[in-house]
């Protein structure tokens, strides 16, 4: 009953400008990522209301993850507005017991056919597990479950990621905790919209 969510969420996806400025402009298509190791499932991917994140992940995706199907040579960033929907929301209590049985359905499968079961893995320079092969692998065995059960689809997945370094010694926190929004219905984005900047001049008289 309380998975649909009501509330409006303000995503921001690092892409190309030139992507940026289709998107906008409202001259390209809804695209969603379908690698074997994205984080969150198939679908469009956003950071919950962290517009320099995203930023940082054009940058890097220019430098080291380079592809030729979305090549970035000026990296920028796109804000949307989203409605959730129905979200598999991880950080909520019942959620995770879901994945959890999804993870039994296709490890039973895997085994069943002789396969090995997929790992998440860090890239060779960093210690995250940044290539999440086994957990997309099991949300999409998640959402596959629920369309043979004839129950409904999830419009969104949104997580909750503790990534880099510890901010302290000792710390609880990470120097890259950020939320991530994977849109699977492109219904569920109202609009696209190019990032202000703040205007650190003005003052309220």
């Amino acid at each position: 009953m309380y998975s649909k969510r009501a509330n409006l969420i303000i995503g921001f996806h690092g892409c190309d400008e030139s992507i940026r400025d289709r998107l906008v402009n409202s001259k390209s298509a809804f695209k969603k990522s379908e690698n074997d190791y994205d984080w969150l499932g198939h679908g469009m991917y956003f950071w919950d209301n962290d517009p320099e994140r995203a930023l940082e992940f054009a940058v890097f995706k220019k430098t080291h993850i380079q592809s030729s199907k979305s090549p970035i040579t000026k990296p920028s960033v796109v804000g949307a507005l989203i409605n959730p929907g129905l979200c598999l929301d991880l950080i909520n209590s019942k959620s995770p017991h879901l994945l959890k049985s999804a993870f039994s359905i296709f490890k039973s499968e895997m085994e069943r056919n002789d396969y090995e079961l997929p790992k998440n893995k860090p890239l060779k320079t960093g210690k995250d597990l940044v290539l999440r092969n086994l957990d997309c692998a099991v949300i999409e065995t998640l959402h596959l479950t629920r369309i043979e059960n004839k129950l409904p689809s999830f419009d969104t997945v949104r997580g909750v990621f503790w990534e880099g370094n510890d901010l302290y010694d000792n710390a609880g926190f990470k120097e890259k905790n950020h939320i991530q929004v994977c849109v699977r219905n492109p219904n569920c984005i109202k609009g696209f919209f190019i990032p202000r900047e703040s205007d650190n001049d003005f003052d309220i008289p």
